[in-house]
């Protein structure tokens, strides 16, 4: 995992929680509106799935996935069978949960683990729509978008992956004991007042 996994269960919800919330915001007013060519955009959402699974493992990544999916899947302008989303970031977060037990914390590996989720959310995604009919998923219109997503998740994961670390990150700072902030100065009180 990138972090060490310190912070209380419920704290981390909370975090992961708001990261998604946020990135819900961002991916429906922002990144929905960008003009880009080819009539795609980057999914903020799986990308800050696959970067919350990275930090925190498997069953938080399966859970954030699985309700994050289905926020995106009720969410307006959803225009495509409800649970598609819920299935795929359930499935992708669980196995960057999985994969993040293998990394190096201070390689650019999680660059490519997010790249890798990107490609396979977009991937089983299509999937899902192929086998359930949509008729926007068929293959001449799926091979040609899947490579313009999966550029755009790549290169807006940087910044999404930086978020949602600087964010857990914040947290584990801020999850210390008070008791072990206030030993250092208590200790070093009595040493300079020879109370010691």
């Amino acid at each position: 995992m990138l972090n060490p996994p310190e912070a209380s269960p419920a704290g981390r919800s909370v975090v992961a929680a708001v990261v998604i919330a946020v990135t819900l915001i961002l991916q429906v007013s922002v990144a929905n509106r960008l003009p880009l060519p080819g009539g795609v955009q980057p999914d903020l959402v799986l990308l800050a799935v696959v970067a919350l699974a990275l930090v925190a493992g498997s069953m938080t990544g399966m859970v954030t996935g699985f309700l994050a999916g289905l926020a995106a899947d009720i969410i307006p302008p959803a225009d495509h069978t409800i649970g598609r989303y819920a299935l795929v970031y359930c499935l992708i977060g669980y196995l960057c949960g999985v994969a993040s037990d293998e990394m190096d914390r201070q390689s650019v590996v999680p660059f490519f683990a997010v790249a890798a989720g990107a490609l396979a959310g977009t991937v089983l995604y299509a999937g899902t729509g192929m086998m359930l009919g949509d008729p926007r998923a068929e293959w001449a219109t799926v091979s040609s978008m899947v490579p313009l997503q999966v550029l755009y998740d790549v290169i807006a994961s940087p910044f999404v992956v930086w978020a949602v670390l600087r964010a857990t990150r914040r947290y584990e700072r801020g999850e210390r004991p008070r008791s072990d902030t206030l030993a250092v100065p208590a200790a070093r009180y009595r040493a300079m007042s020879g109370r010691g």
